[in-house]
């Protein structure tokens, strides 16, 4: 078995004790009088599919009214480990990136020629993020946010908005154990001034004659 991690990808400003709890349950830390952090700890979780089993671990989040204080915005720090235990999978070589063909079965793994592992957050708008509300198929609604700089992401939401923040990905190159770990990742929401809310999630892809694609959600929270 190989042991593949991604360890402190991004570091933010604030520091948040980790944890994780059976059902969510809420602190609040003090910043001062006009305004409080509160801390979230999430359940870990785990999900089984075709030659893979996913687990999330120590994940939490820390929300904070946003620095505008013009009503419609709101911080997140999240954090968390995302990991793959890969049992099937053709062994692949990354190759260059072709982009999506828009061909039945295509993904963003099997255009570069290996397996992956992705995680991230769903970030709605007034939208409830519930199991039957969410296909990572990224629907015409759905946007895809990637890369920002010292691991921060501004996202500007109007109402009924879901987009997609995607934290890191890794290439899953052959069988074995691959995880991805990240710390106080921040997300910068703009333009909602209604309810928010936030949902990570982690996505295996298996390239190869059996496609297959399994995905573990984590338990929505309330971002302001």
């Amino acid at each position: 078995m190989s042991e593949n991690r991604t360890n402190g990808l991004r570091r933010g400003a604030r520091v948040a004790g980790v944890g994780a709890a059976a059902a969510v349950a809420m602190g609040l830390l003090s910043t001062g009088a006009a305004s409080a952090d509160v801390f979230v700890p999430l359940p870990d979780g785990q999900k089984s599919g075709p030659g893979v089993t996913i687990t999330r671990t120590g994940e939490h989040a820390v929300v904070s009214p946003s620095l505008a204080a013009n009503g419609a915005g709101r911080v997140v720090w999240v954090s968390g480990n995302a990991s793959a235990d890969v049992t099937e999978t053709p062994e692949g070589k990354v190759g260059p990136w072709n982009g999506a063909t828009n061909n039945p079965g295509t993904n963003n793994s099997s255009t570069h020629g290996t397996s992956q592992l992705n995680t991230g957050y769903i970030i709605g708008c007034q939208v409830s993020i519930a199991d039957d509300a969410i296909s990572l198929g990224l629907s015409a609604n759905a946007n895809l946010t990637s890369g920002g700089l010292g691991g921060s992401f501004g996202i500007n939401l109007g109402p009924g908005d879901v987009k997609f923040v995607q934290i890191e990905l890794k290439d899953i190159t052959k069988p074995g154990s691959y995880s991805v770990e990240y710390q106080d990742v921040e997300m910068e929401i703009q333009g909602c001034a209604g309810y928010a809310q936030a949902r990570s999630y982690t996505v295996v892809e298996i390239i190869g004659d059996h496609y297959s694609k399994t995905t573990l959600y984590g338990m929505p929270f309330s971002i302001g």
